[in-house]
C-alpha cells in the first residue's frame, strides 16, 4: 500500500506541474510551499482592494448617505501614493541594517501603515456620514479623517506590493519568474473573491457597529497574513551593515542609471499606454449594457465575472508560454492586439443589438489585459539589474497604478462631458471612449514593437535587448 501511495503522489505531482502553469514555479531553493506562503501578501492586497473599491464604495453611498462625488475623491486617495513606488523600491534596494534585511523592514512598515489606516477608517467614515453623536462634529473633521485613513491604506498597500514583488524576484531564478507572476496574480484574485463573499455575508444586516468590526477585522487579517507571508523568507545578510564604507547612490543617480538601460523609457511608456487603454472601460461596461443594449442588472453583473475569467485564463496561458522562453514583450503586444478586436466587438454590439457579441468582447478584454499585464511585469522582472530590482518593479507599479487610476477617471469624465453636450445621444459618449481605447492600444503596440526581441536576441530596431 505504501508503494502504491507513493506512486499516486508522484502521479498527482506530475499532473500538477503539467497542467497548472504556475505549479512548477518552485525550485530546489524555494519550494512551492514557501512561494504559496509568500503569495499571502497578495491575498491581503486583494482583500483590501475589494474592501475599498467594492464594499465601502456601496456602503458609503447607500447605507451612510455620503455624496458620490466625495466618495470618488476618497477612493482616489490611495492613488496619490502610487508614483512613490519607485522611491520605495529604491529604498529597499539600498537599505542598510545591522539585522541584515533590506526588504523585510519596508514590508513591515507598509503593513503597519496599512493597518493604521484600516484601524481608524470605520470611525472616520461614521464621522464623515455624521452618524449619531458625530452629527455635532464639524464636517471638515470627518473629511480630513477619512482622507487620512484612505491615504494611509494606499501608502501601505503600495509599499507592501512593491517590496513583496521585489522579494519574490530576489528569491526565484529568472526561468521561474513567469510562473511566479502567475501565482501572485492568482493569489490576488483569490483574495478578492473570497473576501468579497465574506464581506457580503458579514454586512448583510448592516449596522454601524458591524462596519467597525468588519474593517478592523480586515486590518487584523492584514497583519496576520503579511506576517506569515514574509516569515523567514529573506535571509539575513542581504543588506549591507550601517557602518559599510561604500556610500549608497542617491535616488536621482539610480534613476538616471535605470533610465539609460534596456530602453527603460519605452518600456514604461508602453506599460502606461496599455494600462490606460484597458482601464478606461472599467466603469463603463455595465452602464453601457444597461443603457444601450437594455440588459437587466442581473445580466450586466455577469460582465465582471466574464472579464475576471478572461484575465485568469490570460495570465495562466502567459505563465505557461513565458516559462518556455517566449519573449515577454511579444506576449504583451499580443495582449494589446487581442484588445483591439475586443473593443471593436463592444462597439459593434450596439448596432447589432447583440448581447452575445458584447459578452465575448468583455471576456476578450480581460484575456488581453491578462496577457499584457503578465508580459510587462515579467519583462520588468527579467530585465531588472540585481541591485535595482526594487526600483524597476516600483517604477512598473507606479506607472501601472497611476495609469489605471487616470484611465478610470478619464473614461468617466469623457462620458459625462459628452453626455452633457449631446443629451440626445446615449451611444456617442460610450463609443468615443471605446474608440480612444483602440487608439491607445495601437500606440502601445507600436511602442512595444521596438522592444520585441528578434530571433538573435536583439531588439527589432536597435541593439538594446530585454535580458
Amino acid at each position: 500500500m505504501n508503494r502504491i501511495s507513493q506512486r499516486m503522489m508522484r502521479t498527482w505531482a506530475g499532473l500538477g506541474a503539467k497542467y497548472l502553469p504556475f505549479a512548477d514555479a518552485a525550485s530546489d531553493d524555494v519550494p512551492l510551499e514557501r512561494l504559496l506562503r509568500l503569495s499571502l501578501f497578495q491575498v491581503s492586497a486583494g482583500m483590501t482592494l475589494v474592501l475599498l473599491v467594492g464594499t465601502l464604495n456601496r456602503v458609503m453611498i447607500v447605507e451612510l448617505g455620503v455624496p458620490a462625488s466625495l466618495v470618488a475623491v476618497m477612493l482616489a486617495m490611495p492613488l496619490v501614493f502610487a508614483p512613490f513606488r519607485a522611491l520605495i523600491g529604491f529604498k529597499s534596494d539600498t537599505h542598510r541594517s545591522e539585522l541584515g534585511w533590506k526588504r523585510v523592514p519596508y514590508f513591515y512598515k507598509g503593513t503597519m501603515v496599512q493597518f493604521g489606516g484600516l484601524a481608524i477608517m470605520p470611525f472616520a467614515l461614521l464621522v464623515l456620514a455624521r452618524q449619531g453623536h458625530a452629527a455635532e462634529v464639524p464636517p471638515i473633521v470627518g473629511q480630513v479623517a477619512a482622507g487620512l485613513a484612505f491615504l494611509l491604506v494606499g501608502a501601505g498597500l503600495n509599499t507592501t506590493q512593491t517590496v513583496g514583488l521585489a522579494l519574490a524576484t530576489d528569491l526565484t531564478p529568472p526561468e521561474k519568474q513567469p510562473n511566479v507572476v502567475g501565482l501572485m496574480y492568482v493569489a490576488l484574485l483569490a483574495g478578492s473573491i473570497v473576501s468579497a463573499l465574506i464581506f457580503g455575508a458579514l454586512l448583510y444586516h448592516f449596522t454601524p457597529g458591524r462596519l467597525v468590526q468588519v474593517i478592523q477585522g480586515a486590518g487584523v487579517a492584514t497583519i496576520v497574513l503579511n506576517g506569515i507571508a514574509v516569515w523567514k523568507q529573506e535571509a539575513r545578510g542581504s543588506a549591507r551593515p550601517r557602518h559599510a564604507a561604500q556610500p549608497d547612490p542617491t535616488f536621482q543617480e539610480s534613476w538616471a542609471s535605470f533610465m539609460t538601460g534596456d530602453r527603460a523609457l519605452a518600456r514604461l511608456v508602453a506599460v502606461g499606454l496599455g494600462t490606460l487603454a484597458f482601464s478606461m472601460q472599467d466603469v463603463m461596461l455595465e452602464p453601457y449594457g444597461g443603457q444601450v443594449l437594455g440588459l437587466a442588472v442581473s445580466r450586466t453583473t455577469l460582465l465582471t465575472a466574464a472579464m475576471a475569467a478572461g484575465g485568469l485564463i490570460g495570465f495562466s496561458l502567459a505563465s505557461y508560454v513565458l516559462s518556455r522562453g517566449f519573449d515577454a514583450f511579444r506576449m504583451a503586444s499580443l495582449g494589446a492586439m487581442v484588445g483591439v478586436p475586443a473593443f471593436i466587438m463592444i462597439i459593434m454590439a450596439a448596432p447589432l443589438l447583440s448581447p452575445v457579441l458584447f459578452g465575448l468582447g468583455t471576456f476578450l478584454i480581460g484575456f488581453g489585459a491578462g496577457l499584457f499585464g503578465h508580459g510587462t511585469l515579467t519583462a520588468t522582472m527579467n530585465s531588472a539589474p540585481k541591485e535595482q530590482r526594487g526600483l524597476a518593479l516600483g517604477a512598473w507599479g507606479a506607472v501601472q497604478a497611476t495609469a489605471a487610476g487616470i484611465g478610470v477617471a478619464l473614461g468617466g469624465v469623457i462620458r459625462d462631458t459628452l453626455s452633457s453636450l449631446d443629451r440626445g445621444s446615449v451611444l456617442t459618449p460610450y463609443l468615443s471612449v471605446y474608440i480612444l481605447e483602440v487608439v491607445l492600444l495601437v500606440a502601445a503596440i507600436v511602442t512595444m514593437n521596438s522592444l520585441i526581441r528578434s530571433p538573435a536576441g536583439t531588439a527589432s530596431t536597435n541593439t538594446a535587448h530585454i535580458r
